[in-house]
């Protein structure tokens, strides 16, 4: 499709090493990491510093990678690099908010002892999970992976979703339940 199309012309840019790679990736792709940042760290300028970071992760990367789907490679290093800045800052403090508390919900799930970011990293435990997510009734695959991916605090998970709290609680602990019990069957 055109997404496809304009995609492959900034993946080009990028392995010509042409610099106006990172201009068309932060036009299309700019508002989407900027959510994707502040949704983990919660202030503009740590989500900008951290977005750039983006650009110059992705320029060093790509050549000699050549992503399969853009957006999903750019939002992939925006997230690692949010949650690496998190964890820096509050390694000193207890907490950390919305991301860490979802991280630590889903260790629960993990059959062995890695953590949810090693293990979701694992390319067959990663397709086992997109093999549940599909499996999933809509509803209950969008709430997961705004907890779980975009790290929605759950208050406005459950009024995006039209749910009470407790029933935003008790269906994220049966995902969590059933995605533990499906990582042990595989």
């Amino acid at each position: 499709g055109v997404i496809e199309l304009e995609d492959e012309r900034i993946i080009a840019l990028f392995w010509r090493r042409d610099e106006g790679a990172i201009s068309q990736a932060s036009r299309k792709y700019g508002a989407y990491c900027r959510s994707i940042a502040m949704h983990i760290l919660g202030d503009s300028e740590s989500c900008e510093e951290c977005v750039n970071d983006t650009w110059l992760r992705a320029w060093n990367a790509i050549p000699p990678a050549r992503p399969a789907v853009l957006r999903a490679f750019l939002g992939r290093i925006t997230r690692n690099l949010s949650l690496s800045m998190l964890r820096g800052r509050t390694r000193a403090k207890r907490g950390g908010g919305q991301a860490l508390l979802a991280l630590d919900e889903l260790e629960d799930c993990v059959p062995d002892l890695q953590t949810p970011e090693k293990v979701l990293e694992d390319r067959e435990i990663a397709q086992s999970i997109n093999r549940w997510l599909g499996g999933l009734p809509a509803e209950q695959r969008a709430a997961f992976i705004r907890r779980y991916w975009y790290f929605d605090d759950l208050a406005a998970l459950a009024l995006r979703m039209g749910w009470s709290p407790g029933k935003t609680n008790s269906c994220l602990r049966r995902l969590r339940v059933s995605l533990r019990q499906h990582l042990e069957s595989e």
